[in-house]
This record gives C-alpha cells, structure tokens and sequence, in this order.
C-alpha cells in the first residue's frame, strides 16, 4: 500500500513566492528610499533671478520685470547631513555630546546611500537593514531629545517595516550575500 502524502513536496521545502516578494518589495522601498534620503543630503537649494515670462507670448515680460526662482543643486560642497535648522536646536541640548553630533552629521548621508545601495543589490542584506535600524534608532533619540515627536512617529514607522523585513528575509531569494 502507498502512501498518498509520499509524492506532496514537504510545506517546508516549497517556494513561498508571495513572503519572497513582499521581502523584495520591503527591502527595495527600504533601499531606493536610503539611498535618496543620503542624496537629498547634497542638495541645496538657490535663488536665481529669472526674467517674467508672458503668458500669453512665452516670451520674457517686455518691463524687465524679473522673479527669483528657486533651483534645486547637487554638489559635494553642499553636503548637510543634519539641516542646520535642527543642528542649532542640537547644539543647544545639554545631553547631546557635541563629538557626537560631528560624527553623526558626518557619516549620515554616506551611511544612507551605502546601506540604500547594498538593499537594493541584496549585498548584506541583514547587515545593511541593522544599519538601517540602528540609523533610525539614533535619529529617534535625537529627535526625542529635541521634542521632534512628529518625525519620531514618522521614524518609528521605519522601524516598523525594517522588524517587518527581518521576519521576512529568510525568503529573501534574489540577494548578493543571502546569509549576512
């Protein structure tokens, strides 16, 4: 007599494809949006004085008249990793170690892209969401030290589907390093 569950695969050896993707969506949204926040860091934004344009001609008003137009710039040179609105704010927080607010504004925006750039190629990806985690814990307790408590809501969603992508990355299919 034969079994009827000998040829059914073991649960435990098929492929989950629905956990697989939702790791792929979570860990892709995490990186694409790590790495664009460590961009956003070396951007600036400019006031150019630009001639009026004429609605009706397309063609500069006829007066002179000019309009300051801000433009958005992307150099090295312009790299803030803590806005200076919150940097000031920072300062003056007795509990916040002023090393650590050198080191931190520092490595903030590189430490954003490289962990944005390792989730997207699946390059360490437990490694780089515990950089994230710990990236987002950090700036947590600055923002509580400050009374930010509208961004640390906004940062404990974060945490969120980080937790929610470290339950999900044993399906974590298409990846560099899968182990790490």
């Amino acid at each position: 007599m034969t079994d009827l569950n000998e040829n059914k695969p073991d649960p435990d050896q098929r492929v989950h494809w629905d956990y697989t993707f939702a790791f792929l969506a979570l860990r892709l949204w995490l990186g694409v949006r790590a790495l664009f926040v460590g961009i956003q860091k070396f951007a600036v934004y400019k006031s150019v004085a630009m001639p009026l344009i004429d609605p009706n001609t397309g063609q500069p008003d006829a007066s002179g008249v000019m309009v300051n137009v801000n433009v958005k710039s992307y150099a090295l040179a312009n790299y803030a990793g803590i806005p200076a609105g919150l940097r000031d704010k920072f300062i003056h927080e007795p509990l916040f170690p002023k090393f650590a607010l050198t080191l931190f504004d520092r490595i903030l925006g590189p430490a954003f892209i490289l962990t944005g750039i390792m989730l997207i190629i699946g390059l360490g990806t437990r490694l780089s969401l515990l950089a994230q985690a710990l990236l987002f814990i950090a700036l947590t307790v600055g923002l509580v030290l400050i009374d930010q408590n509208d961004g640390v809501a906004y940062l404990g969603i974060h945490i969120g589907l980080v937790a929610g992508a470290f339950l999900l990355a044993r399906y974590n299919r298409f990846a560099v390093l899968k182990r790490w």
